[in-house]
């Protein structure tokens, strides 16, 4: 096989951070080349090198053995590079058609020719397999189709290298498969496919080399066959990685946490986002809610952190109704939530680690005196203890929480849910983000709180993490609960299907 690019000696650097140090990173045509790392490892920073977003500082790109000069995302995609980036990139009320073209559109004369338009779309659609109507609008396709018409749009432009980030974050076990037969087709043409991806067993199965990065240089270049899951992972960390979650079988005690035909509405989407849920959650156990993003599940934690008001149901905690209770009398009850976005809820980032790990929390002894005066001395104290228990680095408790990375910075906020008095844990993406070496310790912490006894409910769009730490598991769908599963008889088929809206019934009849 040749090279379809070679990047020789790329240097990148920032403000305090050398994201790329001189780093050689080559790919063939036909093969598909998975770039792994940790978050800040450089990766994405060398690929939005490739397409043109950032400029390097020194180094060169080589495309089909020529010296070239990319300077923007144009001269990319004039050279037949496409990107399809995590987060899409398309407008909503219009067709797919019309996103497929947008800004290539072909004309006749001063005019737009739609008719030719539709016609290029179609083929494309028929030539890569895809299942996808040209006239659809993409506010109603699910989130599998929209990434098709993501790919489309770079095919449409003659995409030869096909840069993928993160692409399986948001699709169902069999929309990823579709995907995969894709990726495989368009390599077996003679294409080049770059994946970008945390999950390793993904990286596996679809790659046919993998480059590994960390802390801005590149590690290595491993052939798939040459290599293995828990071999990548020491590489992307530096150390020995446990990938997988120990846990004995849980003991549950009483219900801790019960869910009465709860509904919510969103007054922005103008419709219910959370429709007649119940369940309940025991002491000792971690129930697990599955779903594609966007199906109620953020919704369904906010409003019972007191977050979102409830339009119908009952919240109870240990028998109490606190559904109309405010968020702090619910955290005096003993429920703790770690929220989906650190940053927006979980941290103040101009706050230091110590004040961090006090949140929600500051008004009561013993840190506050009973005159209102915080009490820095015992504050300084608790923190220390979170920041070494919890190995948060650097272990600095005076270090403002905009400064820890990623993955520290969730460390924090899981040590301050945890470490309080707790009878109900409430997660919501509790690894997003968040590097594998922190990964394995935030589960770790997780099975431990329910072996303390705490009732764990986790929400998160990682599957794999759904199946190995949930004792149960619901999925949710447009709201409401398509389904419920012990971890012993969980699959990622069965999780799937009942992600994509089929009933258990359906399911059980395939």
């Amino acid at each position: 096989m040749s090279t379809a690019v070679k990047m020789t000696g790329i240097v990148k650097r920032f403000p305090l951070v050398l994201a790329n140090d001189r780093v050689d990173f080559e790919v063939e045509w036909g093969e598909i080349h998975a770039l792994i790392g940790e978050n800040g490892a450089g990766k994405s920073t060398l690929m939005k090198i490739l397409y043109g977003l950032q400029p390097a500082d020194a180094g060169f790109i080589e495309v089909n053995g020529q010296r070239v000069s990319i300077t923007s995302a144009k001269d990319a995609i004039g050279l037949g590079i496409g990107m399809v980036h995590q987060h899409f990139m398309l407008v909503e009320p219009l067709t797919v058609t019309d996103n497929i073209v947008l800004g290539a559109e072909p004309t006749n004369g001063p005019s737009i020719d739609y008719r030719s338009a539709r016609q290029k779309t179609s083929r494309l659609i028929e030539q890569f397999g895809f299942d996808i109507s040209p006239q659809a609008k993409i506010e109603d396709l699910p989130v599998g189709q929209e990434q098709q018409v993501e790919i489309l749009k770079t095919l449409y432009r003659e995409a030869r290298i096909l840069i993928m980030d993160e692409p399986t974050a948001v699709l169902t076990p069999q929309e990823t498969r579709g995907l995969f037969r894709f990726l495989r087709d368009f390599a077996d043409q003679g294409n080049t496919v770059i994946f970008i991806s945390h999950k390793l067993e993904e990286v596996m199965e679809i790659s046919d080399r993998i480059s590994v990065m960390r802390d801005g240089k590149m590690i290595i270049t491993v052939a798939q066959t040459d290599t293995d899951q828990r071999q990548l992972a020491n590489y992307m960390v530096g150390r020995e990685v446990i990938l997988h979650v120990d846990k004995t079988p849980a003991s549950p005690q009483g219900v801790k946490l019960e869910v009465r035909e709860l509904s919510v509405r969103h007054e922005a989407k103008g419709k219910r986002v959370v429709e007649s849920v119940s369940f309940k959650v025991r002491a000792g156990e971690i129930l697990g809610i599955a779903g594609i993003e966007g199906n109620g599940q953020s919704e369904l934690v906010e409003c019972l952190a007191g977050l979102l008001q409830v339009e119908s149901g009952q919240i109870l905690m240990s028998g109490t109704d606190i559904t109309q209770a405010s968020s702090r009398q619910r955290r005096e009850s003993g429920l703790s939530h770690v929220p989906e976005d650190r940053n927006e809820r979980g941290l103040i980032p101009t706050f230091t680690a110590a004040m961090n790990c006090i949140l929600g929390d500051y008004h009561q002894p013993p840190f506050s005196s009973r005159f209102g005066f915080l009490q820095q001395q015992q504050i300084e104290a608790h923190a220390k203890e979170v920041v070494d228990a919890y190995d948060i680095r650097p272990p600095s408790t005076s270090l403002l929480a905009a400064r820890f990375s990623g993955g520290n910075a969730q460390k924090l906020v899981v040590a301050r849910e945890l470490e309080r008095h707790t009878e109900v844990l409430l997660l919501a993406q509790p690894t997003r983000g968040v590097d594998i070496g922190a990964i394995e310790f935030i589960h770790q912490q997780i099975v431990r709180a329910r072996d303390l006894g705490i009732a764990v409910l986790l929400v998160s769009a990682d599957l794999n993490e759904i199946m190995s730490l949930s004792d149960r598991i619901l999925v949710m769908y447009e709201g409401r609960i398509t389904g419920e599963l012990e971890q012993a008889d969980a699959t990622a088929e069965k999780l799937g299907l009942l992600m994509a809206g089929a009933t258990p019934e359906s399911e059980d009849a395939a």
